[in-house]
């Protein structure tokens, strides 16, 4: 008679299964594998295991697994395939050892799970017996399957990147640590999915789990990951603008269970990605610039200026943000009809409910392409977000009562440059053609009426606060879509910067008229400049220029305006966001109907930092790494903090420096100890009082 057999250990084979698996990166005692492939483990017996003896391998999920619920796979390697859609044979079976095989469902739940093995009566449980299963994109039953090695790299696997700001035409790259793979990130990813509360079946489909975390990244609803704060005023948390990833955030937020202050866009789509790529789906953040933000989803943003051309904050409903940025994420849309499939967009930045929650998407790129607006989720919004039209009023009061005019129309300045970082290079990549048709194309037209025709355009009544009382300009009461007016003499305007934009400098702007027809035009000019932040906030008004020009048939004239840098610098300093430059400027022939409207957004130069360390370094072994900045500008930065963070070679870390006088050089040294192969990067920023983002990023190559 045999003695009962037992399992005196479990070997989950962890090296050989990560590298198999692309989890090998995780920083993290268990094991982690992707679904829908194979994975080995070996078990000691306390004797030879005979074809007699019963052999069960459980897998279990949840508070309380059940087999019918497809939450609790018992695998018995002797009948090769499970109901469930796992798999289990045996490798090699020699002496006391037994090595066997286990493959997942590709489409089975995402998280947790507990391993125990049943021989007869027997059962034995190993300890850290979590095994985290994940999505697969290597996977081509999985519906996160990508197929592009070279995307999978840079959408999964790549735990750096950056973020494109600043405004449609001075973008700017703003890097990012994503760092999915750092101690805590992944349990803080398996933290969010228990607290998401959906149902495990629908763990096993990107769509419901990507949505669900567009609402726990933001802590409104659920007092999830960050929360939102665009007031300028952070002084009971860290400021939008000194993150520069996501690892700080989401450790602190698993440590205290407790929302993050503060996040603004990108910092939600930089959690986003982290999040998303932690649990195996491809993501990437976009920067929409000149994204709207229609409350009414009628596909149009009123800008109400007045006859200087300086935007009134108070009246707008709706608004224009420089810069937008959500994310993409790549799956198949087994919910949709065919054709939907690829990349979709989710946003975590709290801005509309949706189905009464701030959380939005996925929406298919190809939905918004092309204005099949009724697709589930949100695609209604997304669209307005790259394709609303501007209409212009200036608001001028007569006989105390505001008069409302029509001034222009422009249907082309939003949804401009949507921008993500290219695969595998420090390049931007713009998508602007995967989220719309080229401009005035026909194919833009008909996706344009399509969805026109699920989104209820109003009439041209302005809709500013309280509008409803003042006479009114040219109002049409069709829904119709707009199209701009063909100018009678050819007029044109052009804004442009005599000198790069220091902040302690002067602002050299010009505006730029011209006319093409044939004969004498006198214009009526009106140009402002104003102080805004990124959402299309005005923080302050500081100057304008009003004149009457002249112009014979094709000419041109350029008309200054010079901005005193005291105009501007109690703002930099008083207001916690970066801000950017907003010149608007209007233009009236007289004696005809050609009124003409132009507005730019420019951004701030700054000096740089350098980074001065080796261009390859040893794994395990120090090197030195020292950060330099000089004060080049002819103003003194305070309070600058220098914030430094190097994954797989230091922690992140933060150097106080004090106020910087002109002319000043710093010096910042760290020491770094590269824990992973392969190419790293350092990510530095210094913030000031004055001056909020200067950033830099570099790369170092660690070898064996």
């Amino acid at each position: 008679i045999w003695t009962d057999l037992k399992v005196t250990e479990i070997d989950l084979l962890k090296s050989q299964n990560s590298g198999l698996h692309h989890t090998d990166a995780y920083n993290i005692k268990n094991l982690v594998v992707r679904r829908g492939q194979a994975f080995q483990l070996r078990l000691s017996f306390s004797r030879e295991l005979k074809d007699a003896d019963k052999l069960v391998l459980h897998f279990s999920i949840g508070e309380k697994p059940m087999k019918v619920r497809g939450t609790m796979m018992s695998l018995n390697p002797r009948h090769e395939k499970d109901v469930s859609g796992w798999q289990i044979s045996i490798v090699k079976n020699r002496g006391k050892e037994c090595l066997l095989s286990v493959t997942s469902s590709p489409s089975a739940p995402v998280g947790k799970y507990t391993l125990n093995v049943k021989t007869g009566t027997n059962i034995y449980k190993p300890e850290n017996d979590a095994v985290y299963l994940l999505f697969n994109p290597w996977c081509e039953d999985d519906v996160v399957f990508l197929a592009d090695e070279a995307q999978r790299k840079e959408y999964v696997l790549n735990d750096t990147g950056c973020i494109y700001v600043g405004s449609a035409y001075s973008i700017r790259s703003r890097p990012w640590n994503f760092g999915q793979f750092e101690e805590l990130i992944l349990d803080t990813c398996m933290y969010l999915l228990d607290k998401s509360k959906l149902k495990l079946s629908n763990r096993k489909d990107p769509v419901f789990v990507s949505r669900a975390m567009s609402a726990l990244v933001n802590s409104n609803d659920d007092s999830g990951v960050l929360l939102g704060n665009w007031s300028g005023n952070y002084n009971s948390g860290t400021s939008p603008m000194d993150w520069i990833g996501s690892v700080a955030i989401l450790q602190q937020y698993y440590k205290t269970k407790k929302p993050v202050c503060y996040g603004q866009c990108w910092v939600f789509a930089g959690v986003l990605t982290t999040v998303m790529r932690c649990l195996g789906i491809p993501s990437r953040c976009v920067s929409n610039f000149n994204s709207a933000h229609d409350t009414e989803e009628n596909l149009r943003v009123d800008i109400y200026l007045n006859e200087f051309g300086e935007k009134l904050n108070r009246m707008s409903f709706d608004s224009i943000w420089n810069f937008h940025v959500w994310n993409d994420v790549w799956m198949k849309r087994k919910d949709l009809p065919e054709g939907f499939d690829g990349w979709q967009a989710i946003d975590s930045t709290p801005q509309e409910q949706s189905q009464g929650i701030f959380q939005c998407g996925p929406c298919p790129l190809k939905a918004i392409r092309e204005g099949d607006v009724y697709l589930p989720f949100d695609s209604k919004f997304v669209y307005a977000e790259v394709n609303a039209d501007k209409v212009y009023w200036v608001v001028k009061k007569v006989n105390g009562k505001d008069k409302y005019t029509r001034i222009s129309t422009e249907t082309q300045g939003i949804g401009m440059n949507i921008s993500t970082k290219a695969v595998g290079q420090d390049k931007r990549e713009d998508i602007t053609a995967q989220y719309k048709f080229p401009e005035g194309s026909k194919e833009e037209r008909r996706a344009m009426q399509k969805a026109s025709s699920f989104i209820h355009p109003l009439g041209m009544t302005p809709r500013a606060s309280f509008s409803s009382s003042g006479p009114m300009d040219e109002v049409a009461s069709k829904p119709r879509v707009l199209h701009e007016k063909v100018s009678k003499t050819g007029l044109q305007l052009e804004i442009t910067n005599k000198a790069a934009l220091y902040p302690g400098s002067p602002l050299e702007l010009a505006i730029m008229v011209k006319t093409s027809a044939p004969g004498s035009w006198t214009i009526n000019l009106a140009g402002s400049c104003q102080l805004q932040s990124y959402t299309g906030k005005v923080e302050a008004s500081l100057g304008y220029v009003k004149e009457t020009i002249k112009l014979e048939g094709k000419s041109e004239m350029q008309v200054p305006l010079k901005i005193a840098a005291d105009a501007y610098m109690k703002t930099l300093a008083s207001v916690e966001d970066e801000v950017l430059v907003h010149i608007t400027a209007i233009a009236e022939v007289q004696g005809m109907d050609d009124k003409l409207t132009k507005e730019t957004t420019m951004s701030f130069e700054y000096p740089p930092i350098t980074v001065q360390m080796p261009e390859t370094a040893k794994l395990n072994k120090e090197f030195t790494c020292a950060f330099i900045f000089k004060n080049k500008l002819n103003i003194p930065l305070d309070n600058c903090k220098l914030l430094v963070e190097g994954l797989g070679l230091f922690k992140m870390a933060t150097f106080d420096e004090g106020d910087v006088k002109p002319g000043r050089i710093i010096k910042s040294e760290i020491i770094c100890t590269p824990t992973r192969l392969g190419e790293k990067k350092i990510v530095a920023k210094l913030t000031s009082t004055m001056v909020k983002g200067i950033s830099v990023e570099k790369t170092i190559t660690i070898t064996a």
